[in-house]
């Protein structure tokens, strides 16, 4: 079950491989996304030497009143991914058109986990044709339900 999704991924990436990693949190951090606070919006993952980094989520404290004065909610946080997943994403960060964005957070046993994606950026008219699609899906789904019931 997710905690926190970037719901506008799939609308604007092509998502063509996904990973799963550990995060390096505070405490008062893992309490907040467990009690589903926090926002993927405008995130993205950076590699810098061997290390993966999640820049741009915002994770809020847990109780205000109880965090660090020099808390940032927006700092970097490191993934915690194998060398071999690193020198992967590292490999498509470099190519042209290809970004490592968060898809989701969610509870794995007693672990937290995050699932990026390798995605690629969709022009407007691909957005436009899967908003298409999701609709007459939707409207195909209805009328069935609709002739079932009577």
């Amino acid at each position: 079950m997710a905690l926190i999704q970037n719901k506008k991924v799939r609308l604007n990436y092509e998502i063509t491989e996904t990973f799963e990693a550990g995060m390096e949190l505070f405490g008062f951090e893992v309490k907040s996304l467990r009690s589903k606070l926090g926002s993927l919006d405008g995130a993205h993952v950076i590699v810098r030497g061997n290390e993966a980094f999640l820049v741009g989520a915002t994770i809020p404290p847990y109780q205000a009143s109880n965090t660090p004065e020099d808390y940032e909610p927006d700092r970097n946080r490191r993934l915690l991914l194998t060398k071999k997943e690193i020198t992967q994403l590292s490999g498509s960060e470099k190519q042209k058109g290809l970004t490592i964005v968060p898809i989701s957070v969610y509870n794995k046993g007693s672990k937290l986990k995050i699932e990026i994606g390798i995605g690629k950026g969709k022009r407007k008219y691909d957005k436009r044709e899967d908003i298409k699609k999701k609709d007459t899906e939707r409207d195909l789904k209805r009328s069935l339900k609709q002739n079932i019931v009577l």
